[in-house]
């Protein structure tokens, strides 16, 4: 008797996870910080400067929570599907 294969399901991406993360080439995962969308005229000048900079995630379990929401992140950043608009 032959084994059956096992089907391989296909994981579903958290749409929110991968518009708000980036990958870089090294496989390190890229935020942004808070406090961007609204009360900015009080905040000085310098503060919203470094509000802007993308920042690397540096806890294990914030990046393991994030692997797992957006597993084709680094797959899908590097090379969008055909017929994407990116």
């Amino acid at each position: 008797m032959a084994k059956a294969k096992k089907k391989k399901y296909k994981l579903k991406t958290y749409k929110s996870a991968a518009k708000r993360f980036k990958v870089t080439k090294n496989g390190k995962i890229l935020r942004t910080k808070q406090g961007k969308s609204h009360l900015r005229r009080r905040k000085s000048k310098r503060a919203l400067n470094q509000l802007d900079k993308m920042h690397e995630v540096t806890c294990a379990g914030d990046k393991r929570r994030i692997k797992r929401m957006a597993p084709y992140l680094k797959k899908y950043k590097a090379h969008p599907p055909a017929g994407s608009k990116n």
